[in-house]
């Protein structure tokens, strides 16, 4: 007699307990797991019970489905945000999603086209859909003024976006810049005369000479010339235009923890020179202390054709 055999077929798991692994790994993988992933962790898993359980949970609201270069990601949602877009279809939660993704530095329509697959049109509808529900917003980018970022509508757009301290309405406010160069300098020429003035010997006026950036910040601060607010991190910018026309030299030193002012156990402490004797225009050529040389290049927002250093150097 023929032996039969008979193929026995596992259990069917309880579909809760699929949807709560799965939410298990994604909050192990906060970055987003694959299906392969769900796969190898639950090899006894139908792909067909898989599915039930990614798509209920992602109707419930409870996941994010993404696109990356190696296929989908399913990503635990934020449920600050699950109640945002409570209501909102599958492709409006995939913008929104790529939009916070990008995070403060916002991202273009086109990239967004690009991570969704989505039409141009059904695009900016959605971005005009979440723009009304206040959700994200559009920002002007200094870097290509006739493009707008999106980001969330609670962002603070990062400096690389808005030019920080320097720009107003994507204009760069050269004079106010000029103004707080004179100041810092004046500062620093005020804090050296003094220093001569006091005919102690010549190593104590010199290191008396010296100002730390958080000393040069707080007298702007306290001088009220700035209609926005400065950060220490700007007034170093400043000081170091005026390092490079040879006005100021620096120096670090170690500092303690906790003192105002150092960052990592250092400080930087400024001082402004006189040079002895006039440099000559060779020396002075700007391009060997330009901290940006690297992004120097003609067509491009920084180049020898707009550079007041190179302009005055030629004129010399």
């Amino acid at each position: 007699m023929a032996e039969v055999k008979v193929k026995v077929q596992p259990p069917d798991a309880d579909p809760v307990e699929i949807e709560n692994r799965i939410i298990e790994l994604c909050h192990q993988f906060p970055h987003g797991i694959t299906d392969q992933v769900i796969q190898n962790e639950m090899p006894h898993i139908e792909a067909q019970q898989r599915a039930v359980a990614i798509n209920r949970l992602l109707s419930m609201g409870q996941l994010d489905l993404l696109r990356s270069n190696t296929g989908l990601l399913y990503r635990i949602k934020d449920s600050q945000n699950a109640g945002k877009m409570k209501g909102s279809d599958n492709q409006e939660k995939l913008v929104y999603q790529i939009i916070e993704d990008a995070g403060n530095k916002g991202i273009w329509s086109r990239d967004i086209r690009y991570k969704s697959n989505l039409p141009l049109t059904e695009i900016n509808k959605i971005l005009k859909n979440l723009e009304s529900k206040k959700l994200i917003k559009a920002v002007k980018s200094v870097a290509a003024s006739k493009k707008k970022v999106y980001m969330l509508y609670n962002l603070q757009p990062d400096r690389s976006v808005t030019g920080g301290a320097w720009y107003s309405d994507q204009d760069f406010e050269s004079e106010f810049v000029e103004v707080l160069n004179q100041q810092c300098f004046k500062f620093l020429q005020t804090k050296a005369e003094t220093a001569r003035e006091s005919k102690q010997n010549p190593m104590i006026q010199r290191n008396s000479s010296f100002a730390s950036s958080h000393e040069v910040w707080k007298y702007i601060c306290e001088l009220g010339i700035s209609k926005v607010e400065l950060s220490m991190e700007d007034i170093e910018t400043i000081l170091n235009t005026l390092i490079y026309d040879g006005k100021v030299e620096m120096t670090i030193i170690a500092a303690k923890e906790g003192t105002v002012g150092s960052v990592d156990g250092h400080m930087k402490l400024y001082r402004a020179v006189n040079p002895i004797l006039p440099p000559t225009g060779l020396v002075r050529a700007p391009c060997g202390l330009c901290p940006v040389f690297d992004d120097c290049h003609e067509g491009g927002e920084i180049s020898p054709s707009n550079c007041i250093y190179m302009t005055e150097w030629l004129e010399f």
